[in-house]
């Protein structure tokens, strides 16, 4: 199998290691040190006590890169405008787009059974330029469950978790996610077929939309969010904003918001991957985690407040910063 990983940090870096080890064919999107890096000393991935070191093919021009079987999206959702200008490229009538990022994507609505069938989300594509590329039909979804971080330019560290949920942006079977999954799990990771990955979509993002932007703004880890009260409860409101939009569009979430930060308690102490990104001074995924759920709950006539209020302590912060 051919295989293009765009974006060579944190979770596409550790599934680039991955992957070639499995023997496929992996070659990787980058630039600056990164590229430099990965041409010079491969890429590498620290788990625990072991390290891995995988040498990979590496350009800044996806046309030196060539077809692929498989290309995963695995950068930031505020750079993914820029990538799906230089995608082409990279495929062929029968290429699978897998879709490894955080927050709303923009072929959300295109299941037929769903509420907003073929709704456009302005704040996340507002040219529509992602979704003439990512189309859902060539799209499969992966959901990612675990911590990872960068050392240094394209050296990787897993914290934690391993697993990975895939699913057809569609929705039901086919024999291309049974394939895929196979060879994920081949590469060593917890590999779970979902036929409703937008329910699992939703799911992630109905924690990370709380923890991301408050630990972004005030700089403290994933505990300290959880633990205060007033922190907490503002959080919860804000949770059951999402949940009420959640069953406005058919995916009804049963747990209760104090049951999901019991997950996040379990999960240890952790930097969010949006603090991650404020201290690094990158451009953070404000809108596919936050604008685009309040711009949906307007679409289903979902008053969101406190939504409202997070948005827009989080794009003050942003913006003053210049990442946003």
């Amino acid at each position: 199998m051919k295989v293009c990983v765009i974006g060579a940090g944190a979770i596409g870096g550790w599934m680039a290691v991955k992957l070639a080890q499995t023997g496929a064919q992996v070659c990787v999107l980058a630039r600056g040190e990164t590229l430099a890096v990965i041409r010079a000393n491969g890429l590498t991935l620290i788990e625990g006590d072991t390290q891995t070191r995988v040498d990979v093919t590496a350009s800044d021009l996806a046309q030196a890169l060539g077809p692929q079987d498989l290309v995963v999206i695995a950068v930031k959702a505020p750079a993914l405008r820029g990538v799906v200008k230089q995608i082409a490229p990279l495929l062929h009538a029968e290429t699978i787009i897998l879709s490894a990022m955080n927050g709303v994507p923009t072929w959300f609505f295109a299941r037929e059974d769903r509420p907003l069938f073929n709704t456009p989300l302005k704040t996340i594509d507002p040219y529509g330029e992602i979704a003439k590329v990512v189309v859902p039909e060539r799209t499969v979804a992966c959901v990612v469950h675990a911590s990872c971080s960068v050392d240094s330019p394209a050296v990787i560290r897993r914290k934690a978790g391993n697993k990975l949920i895939v699913g057809e942006a569609l929705g039901g079977e086919s024999d291309r996610l049974t394939s895929l999954a196979q060879t994920l799990s081949i590469a060593g990771f917890e590999t779970i077929v979902s036929h409703d990955v937008q329910r699992d979509i939703w799911y992630k993002l109905w924690g990370n939309m709380t923890t991301g932007p408050v630990s972004a703004i005030t700089g403290v880890t994933s505990d300290k969010i959880v633990d205060d009260d007033l922190v907490s409860a503002f959080c919860i409101r804000i949770m059951r904003e999402a949940q009420t939009i959640g069953m406005k569009i058919g995916i009804e979430i049963a747990e209760s918001p104090e049951e999901r930060h019991d997950v996040t308690r379990k999960l240890g102490v952790f930097k969010t991957s949006m603090l991650q990104d404020v201290e690094a001074g990158k451009s953070i995924e404000l809108d596919a985690l936050v604008s685009v759920v309040r711009e949906i709950g307007e679409h289903v006539a979902v008053p969101t407040p406190n939504i409202d209020a997070l948005l827009g302590l989080a794009r003050l912060f942003a913006r003053e910063r210049r990442i946003y």
